[in-house]
């Protein structure tokens, strides 16, 4: 179970290589999920209506292991495989890389196209800002009022981030905490419950 992982901030990267005429503008997003790529890559498409090829790679989840490439016409493994290499190479996860191609009238061979896309992509990720984010859980615990004073030390101690609050005869608390303390803080709420 990983506590932290690295992304890229939301600052859009762009990168830009030139190989025998041939254009890669390279951008690279920080997305959560998959609708989010999606219209992420409807509006590559619209924009550069005109290019040979859009191709692209997205790693999603803190443990790496939802992930996509896309060639997009080029020969298989030339375009998407590369743009993942570089970004498991960083280790990095809720990004996605997308590189457009203009084609330049000049055929770069399969290492040709390897190289291009891998550097386009390299110079995307060096455009924007690697950050570590810590993998959080969100615990919600219904309580009774009296109870309020042993719940505010346990979110404490145990250094828990209060996201919501309702306090009433019946009072709800909505927590985060990193994922490896998740389960101890549960337990300590729920002895609560039993005193």
């Amino acid at each position: 179970m990983i506590d932290t992982y690295l992304t890229i901030s939301d600052k859009i990267g762009e990168g830009y290589y030139t190989e025998k005429r041939s254009k890669f503008l390279a951008y690279c997003h920080h997305v959560d999920n998959i609708h989010e790529i999606k219209e992420i890559l409807a509006f590559y498409r619209k924009k550069y209506y005109d290019a040979r090829h859009i191709c692209y790679a997205y790693v999603l989840g803190p443990e790496r292991q939802e992930y996509r490439v896309n060639d997009d016409g080029e020969p298989s493994s030339t375009a998407g495989k590369p743009i993942l290499g570089h970004i498991n190479s960083k280790k990095l996860t809720n990004i996605l890389i997308v590189v457009i191609r203009y084609y330049g009238g000049i055929n770069l061979g399969t290492g040709g196209l390897i190289l291009a896309y891998k550097e386009a992509a390299k110079e995307a990720i060096n455009d924007t800002e690697i950050i570590e984010k810590q993998v959080e859980e969100i615990i919600v615990y219904t309580f009774s009022y009296i109870m309020m004073n042993d719940v505010m030390r346990i979110v404490k101690e145990m250094s828990a981030k209060i996201i919501n609050q309702k306090f009433d005869n019946t009072c709800e608390i909505s927590l985060s905490i990193i994922r490896s303390k998740a389960d101890e803080l549960h337990e300590r709420l729920n002895k609560l419950s039993f005193k």
